[in-house]
């Protein structure tokens, strides 16, 4: 009999602790959360396929490597021009279709510890925000950025992880630091960039 209570009691704990993992994890699918706008409005993380890609569809070469950033994923993929290097990276991407850019475009500028100034539309939309933030833990474009032919628009750092694999941004594609200073070192000025 004091084994029987034994084995129950082994048994109990078990069922206890599977409850309780299988708990946690419910609660913890359930209450993970993504800013699309506004705070308050809480929706489902994004569960899109995050997934490694072949570099044929999207480019003709690589010559000096190339970026693919696919909006939908959030998702940021990177090729040497060697094809010995392959990365893919979780991004921020733009709060809104009308902040977003997508086509062809180019690195033309690397900048280490870049400095911000908000754009005409961001300072209309947000009057409130400062003209200009230095280099530093309070500038929004993190420690790297990497600068593209469209005007305003840049592959660059946070210091606020919360943005990533969010639509967070005002229009620029984000990455964790560690991550920008990754891709700042393997790309160069004239890297192809495509935005799907």
């Amino acid at each position: 009999m004091n084994e029987q209570k034994k084995n129950l009691s082994r048994r109990g704990f078990l069922a206890a602790s599977a409850a309780v993992v299988g708990t946690g994890a419910v609660a913890q699918t359930a209450n993970s959360t993504e800013v699309e706008r506004d705070i308050s409005g809480a929706v489902q993380r994004n569960v899109s396929s995050f997934r490694s890609l072949d570099w044929q569809p999207y480019f003709n070469n690589l010559n000096g490597g190339a970026v693919l950033v696919d909006l939908q994923s959030r998702a940021l993929h990177f090729w040497s021009a060697d094809q010995s290097i392959y990365k893919l990276y979780p991004t921020s991407v733009p709060l809104t279709e009308d902040l977003t850019r997508k086509g062809r475009t180019e690195v033309v500028r690397k900048v280490e510890g870049p400095s911000w100034r908000p754009t005409p539309s961001m300072r209309e939309r947000n009057p409130e925000w400062p003209e200009f933030i230095g280099p530093g833990p309070d500038n929004p474009l993190g420690t790297h950025a990497l600068y593209l032919s469209w005007q305003y628009y840049r592959i660059h750092g946070t210091h606020d992880t919360r943005k990533i694999g969010r639509r967070s941004s005002n229009g620029c594609i984000g990455l964790y630091n560690e991550h920008i200073a990754e891709l700042f070192a393997m790309t160069g000025v004239g890297t192809q960039v495509l935005l799907i």
